[in-house]
């Protein structure tokens, strides 16, 4: 039992590199605009091109595991994410810089996907699952406040580079740790073969609802850069579906979908990520901007809700639903979430941190307990040879939620914003920002009812029990 911990340790590692890249790199944006003189719109291909590929990419790295070795994929995923790592900071400019960041994407998505699968693998259904899963999600969670922070460190210290220099010299002895410690696995999948056409169509589909996303963000849902690879996108995905139904060897099975809590879960986490996704945006950008917090100071104030991730995350949640059951733990899990957001949505232009604290905790507690509730019930039931089309597919739908959320959230904010950024009286800015981002925030409040409603409808009200 203490190899199969070393095991997971040293996939919690790998996978924690992937989490605090994301948001290691926003801080240093500001930097990377000066050297290379580029936009603030154009820089932010810098963070998009990474999560672009790494949703699209995240399917097929899992049903890939299945079928050719999940110790292969992950390796090799490590491997792709360091070598990108290393050419990101020698970029010596803007385009170099963001082709090494969409090739660390692919990587990511390889190496988280296999990682969640390997860690299904390691531990069976039930109480040790649960425990390490929360423990998992927890870690991970915790990646994105650390990963601000560190940011902010390096940066400050020894220039932006050092964001992406760092991630070598871990990753390398990762994935030489790996190839050493973790189990030799060939395919599990039964048929053995790959669905190339539902493959490509659901990577390329992802792709397009990600950039698409993107966009909208950044110029909003009318623009043509949102609309026309939107509607392509919704093109693709439409051609997975009719391949699916008609292919032998099917990348996502329909019936897979209707077992269990599957469904239930991805649909879940879909809401969860999508009314979750611009928050961090709003407020960083409220800390920063309206009360005048500098980029490490931001970073700080996120820390309070990082130590929820990871102690109530990490150790709660599992014992609540060993306890309590899927069901109650999400309906719980939900409504804190809802609450978090009706409170932040009382922030105003003269505000404080203080008057964000408790909504950002009661968020904080909420999604601690729900993420790793989440990937129980969607991994519920899994089959040998279906634990890269499960991680893959409840990891897919958490990636897509927050583009999602950040592009329906902004623009909200921006539709309802009375005052635009930049007017003649820098406080009737400030209050107009903050105006747009009370009815995003009650929006995502509303997303917080329908996840509820949602919850409630779970049929299964108690999590396996352990014969431990």
């Amino acid at each position: 039992m203490a190899h199969v911990w070393l095991v997971f340790a040293l996939v919690i590692m790998a996978a924690f590199l992937d989490v605090v890249d994301f948001s290691i790199v926003q801080v240093a944006l500001p930097s990377i605009r000066t050297q290379f003189l580029v936009s603030l719109a154009d820089s932010q291909w810098i963070v998009g091109a990474y999560g672009i590929t790494m949703a699209g990419f995240l399917m097929l790295s899992g049903r890939a595991g299945d079928v050719y070795g999940q110790k292969r994929l992950f390796v090799i995923g490590v491997i792709l994410f360091s070598i990108a790592s290393l050419t990101g900071g020698l970029a010596p400019s803007l385009l170099s810089l963001v082709v090494s960041r969409a090739v660390q994407g692919v990587g990511a998505a390889i190496s988280s996907v296999t990682a969640l699968s390997i860690f299904v693998m390691l531990f069976p259904e039930g109480r040790e699952r649960n425990r390490a899963l929360g423990i998992f999600v927890a870690v991970l969670s915790a990646g994105f406040a650390a990963g601000s922070i560190m940011g902010g460190i390096l940066t400050a210290l020894f220039g932006w580079r050092s964001v992406m220099f760092v991630n070598v010299p871990i990753g390398f002895a990762a994935a030489a740790l790996s190839q050493k410690l973790l189990p030799n696995s060939g395919g599990r999948m039964m048929n053995g073969r790959l669905d190339l056409p539902g493959a490509l169509s659901v990577t390329s589909g992802l792709i397009l609802l990600v950039y698409g996303l993107t966009n909208a963000s950044n110029e909003g849902f009318s623009s043509l850069l949102a609309i026309l690879p939107l509607g392509l996108s919704l093109l693709a995905l439409a051609g997975f579906v009719a391949i699916e139904s008609r292919s032998k060897f099917p990348l996502v099975p329909l019936g897979f979908l209707r077992r269990g809590t599957v469904l239930t879960a991805n649909v879940l986490a879909l809401i969860f990520t999508s009314a979750s996704g611009g928050l961090g945006f709003i407020l960083t950008i409220y800390m920063q901007q309206i009360l005048g917090y500098s980029a490490l100071e931001a970073g700080l104030g996120f820390l309070p809700p990082a130590i929820i991730f990871f102690v109530v995350g990490g150790w709660g949640s599992s014992w609540f639903v060993s306890r309590l059951g899927i069901r109650r733990v999400l309906v719980a899990s939900t409504a804190f979430i809802t609450v978090g957001f009706a409170l932040l949505t009382q922030i105003s232009a003269q505000g404080d941190y203080l008057g964000i604290a408790p909504g950002m905790s009661l968020w904080a507690l909420g999604a601690s307990i729900g993420f790793p509730a989440l990937n129980i019930a969607a991994l519920a039931g899994t089959r040998p040879g279906e634990e890269g089309l499960a991680s893959g597919l409840i990891s897919t739908s958490q990636r897509v939620g927050f583009p999602l959320g950040l592009a329906v959230l902004l623009t909200i904010a921006t539709t309802f914003d009375p005052v635009p950024i930049g007017a003649a009286d820098p406080s009737a800015s400030a209050a107009g920002v903050v105006a747009g981002f009370r009815y995003a925030l009650v929006a995502a409040a509303l997303l917080g009812v329908l996840g509820v409603i949602i919850a409630l409808r779970i049929r299964q009200a108690k999590a396996p029990k352990d014969p431990g």
